[in-house]
């Protein structure tokens, strides 16, 4: 019979920093705030959207020329939607081919029938639905768009090897919804989720994208 495993409680430390743009190393950033702070054992946590602006995927929405494709498509996600705008859906298209994008929507249609959300996404690509569009963000860059990270797995190893603690990238909202992007060890994913299920990044001004937890 397997062991119950102990409840994990971790002290959060938001971590503010300046204002992060693309020409910041995002191994760096964790290094340098981290330091004196986080010891082995404990998780360095990032926000995607800080490590999507470090790589460059943080775009202006009128730099983007939407073609008709785009332009139809962004009819149909309501208002509230990540891809409500054809600048948006155009970056999405852009990201995963014409192909995948039209196979989700042929998804989610089939999901309005059967009422089931979300099979857009997990035909068209799971990276979609971290694009923040525009005001998803914070100063100065409430006015992009802002892609999803690329490689965010082997973002976390290099994290951990630079500092010597665990490492974790993750899309967190004010709707209590965690999705973690990146972990060093998925035994702790859970705990991990549940301590940052309260947004300690914060969604607005806070500029706190590193948070730091400690096990108590």
């Amino acid at each position: 019979m397997a062991r119950k495993q102990a409840k994990i409680f971790f002290h959060k430390i938001p971590i503010r920093t300046h204002i992060v743009t693309e020409k910041d190393d995002v191994v760096d950033l964790a290094r340098k705030y981290s330091a004196g702070i986080a010891a082995p054992g404990d998780f360095i946590c990032l926000a995607e959207s800080v490590v999507a602006i470090t790589q460059g995927r943080a775009i202006l929405p009128e730099t983007v020329r939407p073609g008709r494709l785009a332009r139809f498509l962004s009819r149909f996600p309501g208002k509230d939607g990540s891809l409500a705008t054809p600048p948006a859906m155009q970056l999405a298209i852009e990201e995963v081919g014409t192909a995948r994008i039209l196979a989700g929507c042929a998804a989610a249609a089939l999901g309005r029938l059967i009422k089931k959300k979300g099979l857009f996404y997990i035909v068209a690509g799971r990276e979609l639905a971290l694009i923040d569009d525009i005001a998803g963000t914070m100063y100065p860059y409430e006015r992009h768009i802002v892609m999803g990270p690329k490689n965010p797995g082997r973002l976390v190893q290099a994290i951990k090897k630079a500092t010597g603690a665990e490492a974790v990238i993750a899309d967190v909202n004010d709707k209590r919804c965690v999705d973690i992007l990146g972990i060093t060890d998925n035994s702790y994913r859970q705990a991990v989720i549940e301590a940052l299920r309260d947004n300690p990044f914060g969604n607005e001004d806070e500029q706190t994208p590193i948070v730091i937890l400690k096990r108590r």
